[in-house]
């Protein structure tokens, strides 16, 4: 996979991106924690993960102080930058948390207009905002004005339906944005199996930004063939990186390395103090959900004879033993 060209970007801004290669990882709720994302990191090369973001950071009724922000970045030992993704409606809450998060060391700032969680919808937030380009171009100008970093923009292709990405796309520029990404599914169409990518390059043709393309990578070679057939500068991939860790390089791995990511990230998550007690057997169940890396599940009956063990630690000790094979 080639390196991303770093050249300039937006019209208001010579920032450029700092991505190692076109590949992302996208930042996902409850999923992109330091833990989940420092494995994938350290299982695929710069040269072949261009970058990746936090979950998303909420912001609502303060500005998140710089701390909050330093624990969601996590160690940051990787040569591939790691963003920042907020999410709110506030203009002045949300650039004074841009800020914080730049002095916390973000590379830089990501904004999440995707999000179709019933809570984002309430909240005007997230995907919410998709109904007014004029909001979305909002947000993203009181944060680019905020920061000298790079700030993108994350949508979704539309609210109920796709009839003006092209009006989202051109408005998330106009703002300021150095990148947008278009996850290629509205709000409405939530996580359907069924992916259009022809909103990816009705977008990439609305602007002169580089455009991020997500939806519907789920092996190694869809990251080139979304960028091929819709002209997108990058491409991301969400619930296929659960799946398969290893998506990036494409690289096959056996029972045991497949199981040694998942023991690994339950020792992690100990370690670090992030979910306590039952919570990371629950984390490793939700790995298990989508896991075809290794063929370690078998099959759908063997997915839930995982996902129905009751007993956390028995299910650590059958990966552990499974973990022990070449």
């Amino acid at each position: 996979m080639d390196a991303l060209a770093v050249s300039p970007l937006a019209p208001h801004s010579a920032r450029t991106l700092p991505f190692t290669a076109p590949a992302l990882l996208a930042p996902m709720e409850g999923v992109t924690e330091p833990c989940f994302r420092d494995l994938v990191l350290s299982r695929n090369g710069p040269e072949h993960l261009g970058g990746t973001f936090t979950e998303f950071v909420r912001v609502h009724a303060t500005a998140v102080p710089r701390s909050i922000v330093r624990r969601h970045l996590g160690p940051g030992r990787f040569p591939q930058p790691v963003g920042v993704q907020l999410m709110g409606n506030d203009l002045e809450r949300l650039a004074q948390t841009a800020r914080n998060a730049v002095a916390a060391g973000a590379p830089l700032v990501d904004l999440n207009f995707g999000c179709p969680a019933k809570g984002a919808i309430a909240g005007c937030a997230g995907s919410a905002l998709l109904r007014d380009p004029s909001a979305v171009e909002r947000v993203v100008r009181a944060v680019s004005g905020a920061v000298s970093v790079p700030v993108t923009a994350k949508i979704r292709a539309g609210y109920d339906d796709a009839s003006r990405v092209e009006e989202l796309a051109r408005a998330a520029e106009q703002g300021g944005a150095a990148m947008l990404t278009i996850h290629c599914r509205t709000r409405a169409e939530a996580y359907c199996p069924e992916v259009d990518w022809t909103r990816i390059a009705r977008a990439v043709s609305a602007v002169s930004i580089p455009v991020c393309g997500n939806g519907g990578v789920e092996r190694p070679g869809d990251f080139e063939r979304l960028r091929r057939e819709t002209g997108a500068a990058l491409a991301m991939v969400g619930r296929g990186a659960l799946a398969d860790p290893w998506i990036f390089s494409g690289r096959a791995v056996s029972r045991g390395e497949a199981a040694r990511f998942l023991v690994e990230y339950a020792d992690l998550m100990r370690e670090r103090n992030q979910w306590p007690g039952g919570g990371v057997a629950a984390r490793v169940k939700q790995l298990l959900r989508y896991w075809t890396a290794g063929g370690l599940v078998e099959s759908e009956e063997h997915r839930l004879e995982w996902l129905r063990e009751k007993d956390g630690e028995a299910l650590l000790a059958r990966l552990r033993t499974l973990a022990a094979l070449p």
